[in-house]
């Protein structure tokens, strides 16, 4: 693993490179920096037989990571979730092959654990000794405690709303824990003034280059879980979109080496009716989106009022003739227990909602009854428990159950 086989860093805007030996956050131009492979020695040296004698975690895919080094890999284990069958809920909607990768059975219970396991990594590499990110839960949650595993310090500031065992989870890892009294965004402005004043590493979405790398490889799992068949559709519940454009990358990158052939799968962006700037973007078909006032949403980690990659999502979205969907809380909840009632599957607020899109677009007919579909769950139901509502009978000792 010592071999190197990342290239560069490169901006998808001005084409500007850098060294990936040297520290970089975003490119002079202001865009977000994507990491290049040598895809040509790559093809040379890594063959699809070679996974079958390789670790079950994500690090399998080693040829097509940015650490060098193998000592400085940051692991809980991370990687080579299930692609579940989900044949009750796929009748429900008329979609027999629908099917969904279940990222809640991670450490830390989201697929945040992915990019801050590769993200921890590069920056151990790097030297990075303190980060600093805003998040709304989940990725405070991952990064914290990798960063914790890494012997590094973190700071981590989140909206007060922000699920409590987020909240939890980073301060029992030992980080500098912030609430900010507003939105993600509040929190990123003061992560910028944090990291310019003490000059520490910005661990912000796609402001480092290397989270994306870490989401990709649903990307890589899921070809690998079809043995390198395409599926038709994929649905990813997006706020900063990392995820989505790490899967895009993913599959271009097994295209380039031959691994996979046919058409890229349709990708499908969903968001929150109450948080929808990609949907209102795609709608008008712009190539960047606008801030959304005044965002609310029950699916927390999707209430992103500008994402930094907006146009790398909907560039995604446009090359793979996929679209962009606004759920309603009142359905993705309704989804969320429709799932838990037919599958035993209890998602998260962000997986339901890619489940009720993929409802949406059956009625509408853009997903078609024999399609290959799959519905990303991107945590565990468990760690947003006041998302659920129930009245439960409280027994005396005394009483007996009639029926």
């Amino acid at each position: 693993m010592s071999q190197r086989y990342v290239s560069h860093l490169y901006c998808p805007k001005c084409a500007a490179r850098y060294d990936t030996e040297d520290k970089h956050q975003l490119c002079t131009c202001g865009s977000p920096l994507l990491v290049a492979y040598d895809m040509e020695r790559i093809a040379l040296s890594f063959k699809p037989s070679m996974l079958r004698d390789r670790e079950p975690s994500l690090w399998r895919y080693r040829e097509l990571l940015p650490v060098i080094d193998p000592e400085h890999i940051v692991t809980l284990g991370e990687g080579l979730t299930p692609l579940l069958p989900m044949p009750s809920i796929g009748a429900d909607m008329n979609i027999p092959g629908l099917m969904m990768k279940d990222e809640g059975l991670l450490p830390t219970g989201s697929f945040k654990a992915r990019g801050a396991a590769v993200g921890i990594s590069k920056a151990k590499e790097l030297g990075v000794k303190e980060l600093a990110m805003p998040t709304n839960g989940n990725a405070g949650a991952a990064w914290a405690l990798y960063a914790a595993r890494a012997k590094m310090k973190s700071t981590i500031l989140m909206p007060v709303d922000a699920p409590l065992i987020t909240r939890n989870e980073c301060a029992v890892s030992g980080a500098n824990l912030y609430l900010v009294n507003g939105l993600i965004s509040d929190a990123g402005r003061i992560v910028a003034d944090l990291v310019k004043a003490y000059e520490l590493y910005d661990a912000s979405t796609l402001k480092e280059p290397y989270r994306i790398e870490g989401k990709k490889t649903m990307g890589l799992e899921i070809a690998e879980q079809l043995n390198w068949q395409m599926p038709d559709v994929i649905l990813y519940p997006t706020g900063g979109g990392v995820g989505l454009i790490g899967i895009h990358k993913a599959l271009r990158e097994l295209q380039t080496l031959g691994w996979v052939q046919g058409k890229l799968p349709r990708l499908v962006a969903v968001q929150a009716e109450g948080c929808a700037p990609i949907v209102k973007a795609w709608e008008k078909q712009e190539k960047a989106s606008e801030f959304w006032p005044q965002s609310k949403t029950a699916a927390f980690g999707i209430n992103v009022p500008k994402a930094l990659g907006d146009f790398l999502v909907l560039e995604a979205i446009y090359e793979t003739g996929g679209c962009a969907v606004a759920i309603p809380d009142e359905e993705l909840l309704q989804e969320q227990q429709r799932v838990a009632e037919l599958e035993g599957a209890f998602i998260c607020p962000e997986g339901a909602a890619t489940f009720a899109a993929a409802r949406k677009l059956r009625n509408a007919g853009w997903i078609r009854e024999h399609e290959r579909v799959i519905a990303l769950n991107t945590g565990a139901g468990v760690k947003y428990p006041d998302t659920v509502r129930v009245v439960v009978p409280v027994l005396e000792p005394e009483e007996r159950i009639t029926r």
